[in-house]
């Protein structure tokens, strides 16, 4: 029994091998975006509990991060699959994908996955902000102004930053 799924993983260790380089790179990138979105759902939360009255704008304002790095996450599988020439993978991970406002434009008017997420980026990225997103801002300014009030989460944030910057891709 054990004898052929020995076989059978050295017949599918070329496919693995091949595949590898991009997965690994998509892997870093996603663990990026995440890493990134439990930053701000963290920010968020610590400003709503300073102020009730923020949690309809903080709603909002996660929900424009989640769109833009959703478009950032597909753009770099996309680009990974099909142009690798448009990401930069000797920088830092955070560094790799540069969209343009017009970038996200023309990437908006395709009709498939990468088309959806950026056309909800461009429509976050034209639409008017929130009447309370002033409010929001200087209260995040406030808590990065002390960092004892932000410890655990930009602990925790930098902690899975380190570990992306670790993984290695070649």
């Amino acid at each position: 029994m054990k004898l052929p799924a020995v076989i059978l993983s050295f017949v599918l260790l070329p496919g693995t091998v091949l595949a590898s380089t991009g997965s690994c790179y998509s892997d870093k990138y996603h663990q990026y975006v995440d890493a990134s979105l439990s930053w701000y759902q963290s920010l968020v939360d610590l400003a709503v509990q300073k102020d009730e009255g923020l949690k309809d704008v903080g709603e909002w304002f996660l929900e424009g991060r989640k769109h833009h790095f959703e478009l950032n996450r597909e753009a770099v599988d996309w680009y990974l699959d099909n142009d690798k020439s448009r990401l930069d993978l000797s920088q830092s991970v955070e560094s790799w994908l540069q969209l343009t406002q017009n970038d996200v434009k023309k990437l908006s008017q395709q009709q498939n996955d990468l088309g959806v997420y950026a056309k909800k980026a461009f429509e976050d990225r034209q639409s008017k902000p929130h009447a309370k997103n002033y409010e929001l801002r200087s209260a995040f300014a406030e808590l990065l102004t002390h960092p004892g009030n932000i410890d655990k989460p930009l602990s925790a944030y930098n902690e899975k930053m380190t570990k992306v910057a670790d993984i290695e891709c070649k």
